[in-house]
Protein backbone atom coordinates (compact mmCIF):
# COMPACT_ATOMS: atom_id res chain seq x y z
CA UNK A 1 0.00 0.00 0.00
CA UNK A 2 1.36 3.50 -0.52
CA UNK A 3 0.97 6.50 2.07
CA UNK A 4 -1.87 8.29 -0.02
CA UNK A 5 -4.12 5.24 0.18
CA UNK A 6 -3.77 5.47 4.02
CA UNK A 7 -4.49 8.85 4.08
CA UNK A 8 -8.02 8.25 2.02
CA UNK A 9 -8.23 4.95 4.33
CA UNK A 10 -7.91 6.93 7.61
CA UNK A 11 -10.31 10.18 6.04
CA UNK A 12 -13.00 7.31 4.78
CA UNK A 13 -16.16 7.30 7.06
CA UNK A 14 -16.35 3.12 5.25
CA UNK A 15 -14.69 0.43 7.00
CA UNK A 16 -12.05 -0.83 4.47
CA UNK A 17 -10.41 -3.79 5.85
CA UNK A 18 -6.59 -4.02 5.68
CA UNK A 19 -4.21 -6.81 6.80
CA UNK A 20 -0.95 -6.69 7.43
CA UNK A 21 1.08 -10.17 7.85
CA UNK A 22 -2.56 -11.99 7.29
CA UNK A 23 -4.40 -10.47 10.29
CA UNK A 24 -6.66 -7.62 10.04
CA UNK A 25 -5.78 -4.44 11.59
CA UNK A 26 -7.17 -1.04 11.86
CA UNK A 27 -5.12 1.66 10.73
CA UNK A 28 -4.61 4.94 13.93
CA UNK A 29 -2.02 7.11 12.25
CA UNK A 30 0.76 7.85 9.36
CA UNK A 31 4.13 8.04 11.23
CA UNK A 32 6.02 11.30 11.18
CA UNK A 33 8.77 9.72 8.69
CA UNK A 34 5.83 9.14 5.89
CA UNK A 35 7.11 5.27 5.67
CA UNK A 36 5.31 3.74 8.72
CA UNK A 37 1.52 3.57 10.25
CA UNK A 38 0.32 3.02 14.09
CA UNK A 39 -2.15 -0.47 13.74
CA UNK A 40 -3.86 -2.45 16.17
CA UNK A 41 -5.57 -5.49 15.89
CA UNK A 42 -9.86 -5.57 15.17
CA UNK A 43 -11.07 -6.95 18.16
CA UNK A 44 -10.90 -6.73 21.73
CA UNK A 45 -7.05 -6.03 22.05
CA UNK A 46 -5.81 -2.90 21.95
CA UNK A 47 -1.97 -4.02 21.47
CA UNK A 48 -0.45 -1.12 19.08
CA UNK A 49 2.70 -1.51 16.12
CA UNK A 50 4.46 0.91 14.05
CA UNK A 51 4.41 -0.94 10.37
CA UNK A 52 5.88 0.20 7.27
CA UNK A 53 3.10 1.39 5.15
CA UNK A 54 4.17 -0.99 1.84
CA UNK A 55 3.65 -4.25 4.18
CA UNK A 56 0.01 -3.56 5.04
CA UNK A 57 -2.50 -4.96 2.32
CA UNK A 58 -6.21 -3.75 1.25
CA UNK A 59 -8.86 -6.42 1.06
Amino acid sequence: MNVNRVKQILSSPSDIEVRYNGTSVWIDNINEDGRTATVHLRGPLEERSEVEIEELKEI
